[in-house]
């Protein structure tokens, strides 16, 4: 479609990015087509935004980094040859909601898969949960049970469910959450709850069990495998589906477990502004390109949609083309004669 790229990798994601690139390059991609940059972020940001020419940003990555663009956009806004597409998809603070009809092993397979597969470390991984006090000591139980069996080791031995995080940065912020858990009189870290970073930055699948649902570690998105869970009583259902909704800024994934099929509509309903990809009896994560178009709304990003079939158009400037082949003669309209 002839539209030129600039691709800033993450820094923390230089070698696997420029593979991709080669292989683009090798298939026939054309010189000048993608151009690999990468740079500081910052310096990247202010070059882009400050160029005539910038006619798009498609950005992935923090609330704080993507408002920062967007207000270096606004501020040069006269300077620009077109009005330049903005697409973020940033943070989320995604949920799983049981209803007390819901299928327990079903619900304990999603959420430890949803929580602790890539070390949590996933956009629409499941950091918080909500669970009917009824069903709370056979979730925990199975919770614990299976936590247990997750193996944490090297990314090339494939019996490993995960492996260490990212980098330091990550390390000291999700076991800052660790630190803030064990501290808390609200909360108590039920499993997991070790971190080390002798060799590597390992973090142990931690599940913490809260009282409060409006503590930090139930509404600040800490992209490691942490999940928190709040056991709401059972009579206090609509409450507890308020709280999903208000508790947090943002809005990418969200599941609800129930075999009660009215209580699927009316959460729907309930819930339809808190995650941009809906779950029923599955986890929040794993959507597939071209069947699950992907992308959440109020502080989670644009909610455009990757994947889907109308996402290449807002990178692309359509122009609409008309040929008449019949001359015009008459200037007055059929109505105007008397």
């Amino acid at each position: 479609m002839g539209c030129s790229t600039l691709w800033k990798p993450s820094d923390t994601a230089l070698l696997s990015n420029y593979k991709i690139f080669k292989i683009m390059t090798e298939a026939g991609v054309p010189p000048g087509v993608v151009n690999f940059v990468p740079a500081d972020g910052p310096v990247f940001g202010d070059t882009i935004t400050s160029s005539p020419h910038l006619a798009g940003i498609n950005f992935t990555g923090s609330v704080p980094t993507f408002n920062r663009l967007w207000t270096q956009v606004g501020k040069n806004i006269d300077r620009y040859k077109n009005y330049p597409r903005l697409i973020g998809e940033c943070g989320g603070k995604n949920y799983h909601f049981v209803h007390p009809s819901a299928n327990i092993e079903t619900v304990i397979t999603a959420t430890i898969r949803s929580a602790f597969e890539f070390c949590g470390q996933k956009c629409s991984a499941c950091s918080r949960m909500y669970v009917p006090e009824s069903l709370w000591p056979k979730i925990k139980e199975g919770l614990l049970e299976l936590r247990k069996k997750l193996k944490i080791g090297d990314v090339q031995e494939f019996d490993s469910f995960s492996s260490a995080v990212i980098d330091d940065k990550a390390f000291k912020r999700i076991s800052s959450y660790i630190d803030h858990a064990k501290s808390s009189s609200n909360l108590k870290v039920i499993g997991g709850g070790k971190y080390d970073d002798k060799k590597g930055y390992f973090v142990e699948p931690t599940i913490v069990e809260s009282k409060d649902p409006k503590d930090k570690i139930m509404t600040e998105e800490i992209f490691g495998p942490v999940v928190s869970i709040y056991a709401y009583p059972d009579n206090k259902l609509e409450d507890a589906l308020k709280l999903v909704d208000k508790s947090t800024p943002y809005a990418l994934t969200g599941a609800i477990f129930a075999e009660d099929p009215s209580f699927c509509v009316s959460a729907l309903s309930k819930l339809k502004y808190t995650a941009g990809n809906f779950y029923i009896n599955d986890k929040s994560t794993g959507s597939v390109v071209a069947q699950q178009p992907f992308g959440g709304s109020r502080m989670s990003g644009t909610n455009d949609k990757a994947g889907g079939p109308h996402y290449i158009l807002r990178w692309a400037s359509p122009q609409s083309i008309k040929e008449t082949f019949v001359p015009l003669k008459e200037w007055s309209y059929p109505y105007m004669t008397k």
